[in-house]
């Protein structure tokens, strides 16, 4: 297949407010060693991006600058080393970047196969939710069937994700939110709801017996709340902070319960640790998708030239599940 010299993108002209995104050109990327080249159908939005967008997350180290972290499409051209993929290939794929493009290269091993029966729209919002999730709650989490599982924020992309991949690992699952749209959502995907507006998640997780696991967000003051609402034994792993990452707790109910502290950012981990996650994906999550146990929730629909739009929504909290951009036909 012949591509073409240049493609339509969004380009973050200078840090700042959603208004900074700016439709451009931008040479198509060519595959180095080890690279796929997709031809993208949508892009997930997530709030690294906006992280980017304000000048706060930096591409690591090789990266394109554009924003966009996942997608769904075409594989287009492939590059040497390559064994996984073949052009006409239909891939969704955790990116380092260039997500808001009509193409982007990414490594092989970073791309699954689109499960079956899924549109391209829902598999574009699969990657970043699905590596974040499984990584953190399972690989380095060690959830297991049958303990008490919290996530906050549990009507955003990484919460209903977290919430399903619990349920269907036969975990007992708690979730916050802030409203009662948002609760309902929870509810549905299997989640004990917890209105933070209105309720003391310490307090329910205590009269439950207490966390044995918690998924976290936040950061702040829930930092210390957290500790708080864990049972003996009881992990915490903390994967952003939107409140901050600083907190004053005592230690020494980390060493009269034995808890442990843990965490991860996913975009500067490395190719072969990103690749190993992939195939834990491959292994266990695509086919508790199969089997109709995970969804993902669509919350909005932009065209990829409206992606200051789809941060302006990202930004208000008001979503459920996911947002994505339009990217082929736009």
């Amino acid at each position: 297949m012949t591509l073409p010299d240049a493609m339509r993108a969004v380009e973050i002209t200078e840090p700042g407010a959603a208004d900074v995104l700016a439709e451009t050109s931008r040479p198509v990327p060519m595959p180095n060693h080890d690279q796929i080249v997709i031809r993208l159908a949508y892009a997930g939005v997530n709030r690294p991006d906006v992280a980017q967008r304000q000048g706060n997350y930096a591409p690591p180290p090789g990266a394109s600058d554009l924003p966009g972290l996942e997608g769904a499409g075409e594989v287009v051209a492939v590059g040497s080393g390559v064994t996984a993929w073949a052009p006409g290939d239909r891939v969704c794929a955790l990116l380092p970047g260039g997500g808001y493009a009509e193409y982007v290269a990414c490594h092989q091993g970073h791309a699954l196969p689109v499960p079956e029966g899924m549109s391209l729209q829902e598999a574009a919002a699969l990657p970043e939710t699905a590596f974040t999730v499984w990584s953190n709650v399972v690989m380095r989490g060690g959830l297991k069937a049958g303990e008490r599982f919290l996530v906050h924020g549990g009507s955003s992309g990484i919460g209903t994700m977290a919430i399903q991949v619990a349920t269907a690992l036969g975990a007992r699952v708690w979730a916050t939110a802030g409203s009662a749209e948002k609760c309902a959502a929870c509810e549905t995907l299997g989640a004990v709801a917890i209105n933070y507006r209105d309720a003391d998640f310490v307090s329910v997780l205590r009269d439950a017996g207490g966390a044995n696991l918690i998924l976290d967000m936040v950061g702040g003051d829930y930092i210390a709340r957290n500790l708080k609402s864990l049972d003996m034994d009881g992990r915490l792993v903390q994967i952003a902070f939107l409140q901050g990452p600083k907190a004053e707790i005592n230690f020494a109910h980390l060493m009269m319960r034995r808890l442990t502290i843990t965490g991860s950012t996913l975009r500067p981990q490395s190719d072969a640790a990103k690749t190993r996650i992939a195939e834990e994906l491959r292994a266990h999550l695509w086919p508790l998708i199969a089997a109709g146990k995970i969804r993902i929730l669509i919350d909005s629909e932009f065209d990829l030239r409206d992606a200051a739009a789809a941060h302006r929504r990202m930004e208000s909290s008001d979503h459920i599940g996911k947002i994505v951009l339009k990217v082929a036909g736009g």
